[in-house]
Formats: structure tokens, sequence, C-alpha cells
């Protein structure tokens, strides 16, 4: 397909949120209690939920930069594209890079908000976080319909309030919600516990997915104390893989029939070999592990009907797309982090699925995401003006080179040593 007639919705960008977007969502009783940008000693804005530090932004929002201005210290919002924070330019900058629509995690919070569900008051976090949710669905993604799929922050602090904000945001049209790659890494129970049975037969019902996002854990591989940096970043998507194998050894897929789960920005090109070692093990080993895998087949069997996965540029998965479930394999932009392809995206999928069947990669770069997610941008514009052809002539005059940040330093590079060295758990910035 040429890239110009390509069709693209991403399952996978990130918002770097704006300082007033709990402004006119906070109760006023409440208010100076919300989430705050504070500027630090060194001019680096950062977000502050109480005593609670935020996500910063440095490569969390690089788009448009030359690699020698990516800096993973805290930046501030002059120093990024307005397209990472503002809807309107954001919008305009999907435009230029072909883009009709997107799936946008939040930042500052954690990829499963984390922060926003450990402030210090559970009544309080609930307030921020339906908050954060009326905030993101009606001002951020409803200011452009047919733009955005909208994703929602669960209280998975409590079992209860988390069904109630999954029917809450399916009532407002949101069928997708962040959870934890590995709840118990944040000293939750486990998916392995009935403990969240209660979640999974909402999503289920709802028809909701349940959104597993890289680094969604606070965790991160493993790596010895004095190891390069590249070592970390290599291994980043590591953690998906404890995530997939949790999934499709799980006991509970009989019950909840509609559950879906995915796995985002952890590539997929390893998938393959772990489904089959998973089927190794089963064939091997079930006389003594005594597995239940109910009315399925096995591990392949649950993650062909349950799991979701996406992509950027991964050329693995294209050679080994036999072994994958094209019917669940998604395309994910990563805009405006600093994995992503963006303003090129177009040129580099259609390059990546060169040979592929037109049915497959019109599901990959679009289809599935409408059905998984149901969401349905042909209902706001035509199709034909939903090309990335069509979409980048509406915003001719955007910019794509960011002309604001600094280069990077050994500062930087300091930083990074300093997240990965507390007790080798603060999860890799993407």
């Amino acid at each position: 397909m040429k890239p110009d007639d390509m069709i693209l919705i991403s399952v996978d960008d990130h918002i770097c949120e704006p300082a007033d977007m709990f402004d006119g969502h906070v109760p006023e009783r409440y208010r100076a209690e919300a989430p705050r940008v504070v500027t630090d000693a060194d001019g680096g804005q950062q977000w502050w939920y109480g005593g609670v530090k935020g996500r910063n932004l440095g490569l969390n929002a690089v788009a448009g930069k030359p690699r020698e201005f990516y800096n993973v210290d805290a930046a501030r919002y002059d120093e990024m594209r307005p397209g990472c924070y503002d809807v309107r330019e954001r919008v305009r900058d999907m435009n230029a890079g072909g883009q009709l629509a997107g799936l946008n995690f939040p930042n500052f919070t954690g990829f499963s908000g984390q922060v926003l569900n450990q402030g210090p008051d559970r009544d309080l976090n609930l307030i921020m976080i339906k908050a954060y949710n009326d905030w993101h669905i009606d001002e951020w993604c409803g200011a452009y319909p047919g733009r955005f799929i909208p994703c929602g922050i669960l209280p998975l602090f409590d079992v209860g309030e988390t069904v109630k904000e999954i029917k809450r945001l399916s009532a407002k049209g949101c069928h997708a919600v962040t959870f934890s790659e590995n709840p118990e890494a944040l000293s939750m129970p486990s998916i392995f516990s009935d403990y969240w049975y209660p979640v999974f037969a909402a999503a289920s019902e709802e028809e909701t997915v349940l959104c597993c996002h890289l680094g969604s854990s606070s965790k991160s591989v493993p790596a010895p104390a004095d190891a390069p940096a590249g070592v970390q970043m290599t291994t980043s998507s590591a953690m998906s893989i404890y995530t997939l194998v949790d999934l499709v050894w799980a006991p509970f897929w009989d019950r909840f029939p509609n559950l879906k789960f995915s796995i985002t920005e952890g590539d997929v090109g390893w998938i393959p070999y772990f489904l089959w070692r998973a089927e190794h093990v089963n064939n091997r080993h079930s006389g003594w592990i005594q597995h239940d895998f109910g009315s399925y087949a096995g591990p392949t069997d649950i993650f062909n009907q349950h799991i979701l996965c996406c992509m950027i540029n991964d050329p693995i998965s294209i050679k080994l797309l036999d072994d994958l479930n094209v019917d669940n394999l998604c395309w994910e932009s990563d805009f405006p982090h600093s994995d992503g392809t963006w303003p090129e995206a177009p040129e580099a999928l259609a390059a990546l699925l060169d040979g592929i069947p037109e049915e497959a990669v019109a599901k990959i770069s679009h289809e599935n995401a409408m059905r998984h997610y149901q969401f349905d941008p042909f209902a706001h514009r035509s199709r034909e003006r939903c090309t990335a052809a069509a979409l980048r002539a509406e915003s001719p005059d955007v910019d794509v080179v960011t002309r604001v940040g600094r280069a990077a330093t050994d500062r930087d590079l300091d930083l990074w040593r300093e997240i990965t060295s507390r007790g080798r758990s603060a999860a890799a910035p993407k």
C-alpha cells in the first residue's frame, strides 16, 4: 500500500498533561490539594501530587527533536512542541504526520495511574482520578470527535470503585482503561488472585480493554549497577514478556469470555517464541504442574482470543506474522516519545508492511483498533478524508522540526544513573 493511502490509528500515544487540566474538574473545596506543576531550582517543571512526585517529561516529550536534544532530565513545557500538551496543536501534528487517530495514555500519573493511586487519602485519590478521566474524555478527546480513542485511569486501590469507574467510563463511550502490567509490584494482589475477578467481570461485560502499558508496574528489568545506559533501554520491552506469560497461564478465562488485555509498547517480535515456550512447558510438564486451561486448547489459544498487542516499526514481527494473530495486532505511534516514527509514520509503516496483503495492512493500521476499542472515526469524516495524504493536506503549515529544547549533557546521563540506582526499581523512561 502507498503511504498516501494509509489510514493510521495508533493504540499508544501519550499526553504531557497541561498544567491547568484539573481546574475545571476538581470541586473547589479540593482544588488546593489537586496535582500541580512546580518549577524547581534548575528551572525544570515537575508534577507533584501532595508529596508524590509525578513522572517527568524528559524522553516522554521529544517528538521532532534531533537525537542530540533527547533529554532524560525534567524539561519544561516551553522546551517541547505544543502538540505534546495542547490538543489543537496535537491534532495539527497528527495531520502533519498522516495519523487519523490515537489512544492517549497518561504521563505524569504513571502509565497505570500509579501517582494518583498512591496519594495519602483514598477519597481524595478517587476525586482526582475521576477528574483526570473527565478532563481526558470531555476536554481532550471531546474537542475533536473521531480523532482520539479515550483511555481512563482506574482507582486500583479499591476494587468496588474500580468496577464503578469502568461502568461510568463505558457510559461515556470509553472502552479502554489502564491496568498494571504487574499489580503485585505495586503492592496489590497478582492477577492470579480472585481479588480482581469483579474488575475482570466488569471489563468483560462492558467490553472494555484492560491496557497493560510497559512501565505500568514502576519496575524495570534488573541490570548490573554499573551497566551502560543502553542495557536497560535495550531490555525495556522485557517487562512485557512477564505480562504475556502471566496472562496465558491465568486460570480465569472461561469466567470472562469477552475479557481483553492489551500489551502496549513492548513490541511483538518476541511473542511467538514465548508462546512456543509456554506450549512446550505444558506438553513436557503437564503431568505434574496440572494446569487446567478449561475450554482453551492452551496458551496460544488464550493469546489468540484475548490478548491484543502492538508495534511501531518492529521488522521481526512481520517476518513472524504467521505466528501472530493478525486480528489482534495493532499499530502504535508512541507520539511524543523517543521510539516513535512521527512525522514519517505512513512511509515507515508502508515500507515495513510491503508485500503484506492489503487486508492484513488495513487490520494492523486501523481496523483492529476500531473493532477492539469500539471506535468509529468514519462517523465523523468520510473515509477519503482519513488517509495520510488527506490529513497532511489539512495542516500543510506545520513545522515538523521542534526548534526548542536543549542539547543533551552529562546531567541527563547522571539523572539516568540516579533513576536506575534507586533500588534498581524505577521504570525506564521511554
